[in-house]
């Protein structure tokens, strides 16, 4: 049997993958607005209410990420094309979590993208590679460490870099001070990134969603250096993950506004 961490290995992305689908259907309304009551936020499409697709009513905590979702419904043209809707298909997901997923089991599920991130494997080999990660990537590893109180090392070779049981602990504590829908933005980020470190750095502001998505796609733009692009290709495919990811801090950052607005009104 599989364990959660694997399940979630295989499934995290199907699960926003299947919620911004890349069907796509005739737009069917003309009209979109966003209807408030109790604190709580609908949108609608000419007369009817959105609902996920497994029939849940589609109600967020926060104005502003309600109003982005339907700017990105009143966005579609004559073709509502889905897999351009990362807001929505990151509130379906949330609302509806199809792989029913607690809170320890997202925060396992980042965790496990520690020892294999990204950012902490560095050629050795080729010099001028090896120069080029060290000056990009050893400042985000230098802010990851002081930022979460972490000691985390990168590896020259194919062995995973020491990870010590404090280095979990401390990033757990962090990633569980954060609401369940917030991380559900946390696994969406890291996904998109295969990168806890550049995930969280962009979260926190260090670097920007542009630099993040760059720093993500080092050895492939040190390999364009020399080989060129393809414009059509590189480009639109860059374009993606930066809009994948800026959907994603967008809703962290929607999502812990409202949490911290009611923490203030209950004091």
């Amino acid at each position: 049997m599989k364990s959660v961490l694997s399940l979630l290995r295989t499934k995290s992305i199907y699960a926003c993958r299947f919620y911004s689908t890349s069907s796509t259907r005739k737009r069917f309304y003309k009209n979109t607005n966003v209807l408030s009551s109790d604190g709580l936020y609908e949108i609608t499409l000419d007369q009817r209410k959105l609902k996920t697709p497994n029939g849940n009513p589609f109600v967020v905590k926060s104005e502003p990420l309600a109003i982005a979702v339907a700017t990105e419904w009143n966005n579609q043209k004559d073709i509502i094309v889905r897999s351009s809707m990362h807001l929505t298909a990151l509130c379906n997901t949330s609302l509806d979590n199809p792989n029913h997923l607690s809170k320890p089991d997202m925060v396992n599920y980042l965790l496990n993208f520690l020892p294999t991130d990204t950012v902490l494997f560095q050629s050795q080999g080729e010099a001028d590679l090896a120069e080029f990660q060290q000056n990009e990537w050893d400042p985000v590893i230098e802010w990851f460490n002081k930022r979460y109180e972490t000691n985390l090392k990168k590896t020259l070779d194919i062995s995973p870099p020491q990870l010590f049981e404090t280095d979990r602990m401390n990033v757990s504590k962090y990633l569980l001070s954060n609401s369940t829908e917030t991380l559900h933005g946390f696994i969406f980020a890291v996904d998109t990134l295969k990168s806890i470190i550049l995930a969280c750095a962009t979260i926190d502001r260090f670097i920007s969603v542009e630099k993040a998505v760059y720093l993500a796609r080092l050895e492939e733009e040190y390999q364009l250096r020399h080989w060129g692009r393809v414009e059509w290709s590189h480009d639109l495919s860059q374009l993606e993950l930066q809009a994948r990811l800026a959907a994603s801090v967008l809703f962290i950052h929607f999502n812990r506004a409202e949490h911290a607005k009611k923490e203030k009104l209950s004091l």
